[in-house]
């Protein structure tokens, strides 16, 4: 199986980029490359350049195209490790003609180590403009060029990079070739992506945490470039809650092809051709479980673009879903086959008392809470139930979110850049008079307030009774910051006085943010009115 460049002796050689590898292949080339020196007369024409893709790495899967423009051109030009031998051109020999030029880019380093100046992002660098001019001559020269690229040529590949340098100057052609990640699907025997599935491609040489991310944060994935990063990738997916979903995939349609469960591989066995795989998962079974667990999720203020990575990986892997129906509507179909249970606002306990029985039961179980849910909301409900006897074996974790004061404070600025306090207007679990003590011990210490829940249907005086309290304590031209509907289609994020606020614009997607003696509200250029409270106090 081709990573499009790799090497096949499983060394983790690398040439081009970060970590791109050096191709390589089993056998010398049959015929010694050449350059041939450009006419001393230019053409009238140049030639043409194509960039061809010969799949991942049996000849039979070449397309009808790659050989076409093999046999069209005059020059075959492909890259090469110092030894000379180069994958490339072992998968298009039975295409090559005597009479063909023969190029071998032959890479200058085969790893990160160089004394030259530019170090070993400049040697490349040196090393492809080198190359390119070579062809450059052929094409000049009016001759027709094919440079041979393992899997796709603007895949991970290496010809991407002459392909920027001369594109633009001459008449160009890309033949696609079958990747390694449809080659390894393919030796896999199972869909990669069904409906709506989203599919991510990531190199294993990222970062482990960036790597955990998005493969929590999907359905199905490749992860490229294995060899030395194998461990990394390992950790990644068992981090990501992924590592018994993983397939492992090597030189698929090569000598020496291997494929089995990732977590049976040895990772001293892992060579760069190779693959680890996340396919489909729509017509996956719930796993039985003795015991499963429950994960309370914090989707931020609106849904999907503020679900953290986390928070979305714990969503696609749970078998249910249990929530405030406006909440759960917030979340995406992220998983085909998922069952989702909502309920009123007010049946908290009674939510996470079934989300825990399902838990105990072995299902993996996720308690979708709007903004983070610590604050204001499921987390401790789940927390008080999962604390009765009857539930204190069954796994609970808690997943942050972005707050709903901390989403309407970046709208509007930088309200809450010093001390502040967070208080509910609701009275339905707390008497108005402890609300009021509350109001009144914030704004006699000069904190900012983020005032959650300040009004509904049925609770309509709560915001101008707290309102009357507070100029009490404050100056009337405290700036205010009225947020409704933040990060939502509805989003309006406006900056008041403390004398002006009117209690009837507010309602329960609204929230209030109080400013402090030293909070500053000030209209710039643009016609926008921020607000800040200096980290400094006066």
């Amino acid at each position: 199986m081709s990573t499009e460049t790799a090497p096949s002796d499983g060394t983790a050689t690398t040439a081009p980029g970060t970590g791109e590898p050096a191709a390589t292949t089993t056998a010398p080339p049959t015929a010694a490359p050449a350059t041939a020196a450009p006419p001393t007369t230019a053409p009238a024409t140049t030639g043409k350049l194509y960039g061809v893709g010969l799949g991942p790495g049996d000849p039979d899967l070449m397309t009808v195209a790659a050989v076409k423009a093999i046999a069209a051109a005059d020059v075959v030009a492909y890259h090469s490790a110092r030894h000379g031998r180069s994958i490339a051109r072992s998968i298009a020999a039975g295409q090559l003609r005597e009479d063909h030029i023969e190029e071998r880019l032959m890479y200058p380093l085969t790893v990160e180590t160089t004394d030259h100046p530019g170090g070993y992002r400049g040697a490349l660098d040196d090393f492809y403009e080198e190359a390119a001019d070579r062809l450059a001559a052929h094409l000049d020269a009016g001759r027709t060029v094919a440079v041979l690229a393992e899997g796709d040529p603007l895949f991970y590949g290496s010809y991407q990079h002459m392909h920027k340098r001369l594109a633009h100057r001459y008449d160009t052609e890309v033949i696609p070739g079958v990747t390694s990640v449809s080659a390894a699907a393919a030796r896999l025997g199972e869909p990669l992506c069904e409906a709506e599935e989203v599919l991510t491609i990531v190199p294993g040489t990222l970062p482990e945490d960036e790597l955990t991310a998005r493969l929590a944060g999907t359905d199905s994935a490749v992860v490229m470039k294995l060899g030395r990063t194998f461990p990394t990738v390992r950790r990644a997916l068992e981090r990501a809650g992924r590592l018994d979903d993983a397939r492992y995939v090597e030189r698929a349609f090569m000598p020496g092809e291997r494929t089995e469960r990732l977590t049976d591989v040895d990772p001293e066995t892992v060579p760069y051709f190779s693959v680890a795989v996340l396919p489909s998962r729509i017509d996956e079974a719930p796993p039985v479980r003795e015991k499963g667990e429950v994960v309370v999720v914090g989707t931020g203020p609106a849904g999907a673009p503020w679900l953290t990575p986390e928070s979305r990986g714990a969503l696609v892997n749970a078998d249910v879903l249990v929530g405030y129906t406006t909440y759960l509507d917030r979340v995406p179909v992220l998983r085909p086959g998922q069952i989702r249970h909502g309920s009123d606002n007010k049946a908290e306990s009674e939510r996470a008392e079934f989300a825990l029985d399902l838990a105990r039961r072995g299902h993996r179980v996720a308690v979708v809470s709007g903004g983070d849910p610590g604050v204001f909301a499921m987390a401790t409900a789940v927390l008080e139930v999962a604390c009765e006897p009857a539930y204190a074996d069954v796994p609970v974790r808690v997943l942050p979110g972005v707050t709903a004061a901390n989403a309407a404070a970046a709208a509007a600025g930088a309200p809450l850049g010093h001390d502040y306090a967070t208080v509910s207007l609701s009275d339905r679990l707390k008497p108005w008079e402890v609300i009021a003590s509350r109001l009144r011990a914030a704004a006699e210490a000069d904190l900012v307030l983020a005032l959650y829940n300040p009004g509904s249907k049925s609770r309509t005086h709560q915001v101008a009774a707290a309102r009357d309290l507070l100029l009490e304590l404050r100056s009337p031209d405290t700036p205010v910051v009225v947020a409704r509907d933040v990060g939502g289609p509805e989003q309006s994020v406006r900056v008041v006085t403390l004398k002006t606020l009117d209690p009837t614009e507010v309602d329960m997607r609204t929230l209030l943010l109080i400013g402090s003696s030293q909070t500053r509200a000030v209209t710039r250029g643009d016609g926008r009115t921020i607000t800040w409270t200096p980290r400094r106090y006066g």
